[in-house]
């Protein structure tokens, strides 16, 4: 199995389109053998589910993700894993015990609510960036 996680820096990014890079581990028999981390090629509709899919990629965690993007990475044969958040190792050993804890997804793609952030790509966050979002 392949597992990859939107990365920014050290922990699980909130907008997985947006991230700069993704961070991947090779699991064998329940075990990590191997991590990588590579870069976001850019985002644009479509390209990163194809991306991650020539890479192997099984499972894909990250913070937010749009339902669009959910549908790309399921014709992708792609499970998506959102409202994970906290450091990436911690995550990804979560998840292979069986006791990641998720919850909602951080940002929602479509028209900005009031008083939301403003990030590029017209969605909704619910992570908090002193912006009242």
């Amino acid at each position: 199995m392949k597992i990859a996680v939107a990365t920014d820096g050290a922990v699980v990014a909130a907008h997985f389109g947006r991230c700069p890079a993704y961070t991947t581990f090779v699991v064998e028999d329940g075990e990590i053998v191997n991590r990588l981390v590579v870069p976001n090629p850019g985002h644009e509709p479509g390209r990163l589910p194809r991306y991650l899919a020539d890479l192997g990629v099984d499972v894909i965690v990250a913070g937010g993700m749009g339902r669009r993007a959910q549908a790309l990475f399921a014709q992708q044969g792609i499970e998506t894993v959102v409202g994970a958040s906290g450091p990436v190792d911690e995550v990804v050993r979560a998840f292979l015990a069986g006791r990641l804890e998720t919850g909602p997804s951080l940002c929602d793609h479509g028209p900005p609510a009031e008083g939301a952030c403003s990030h590029p790509g017209g969605h909704r966050c619910r992570e908090n960036h002193g912006t009242g979002g």
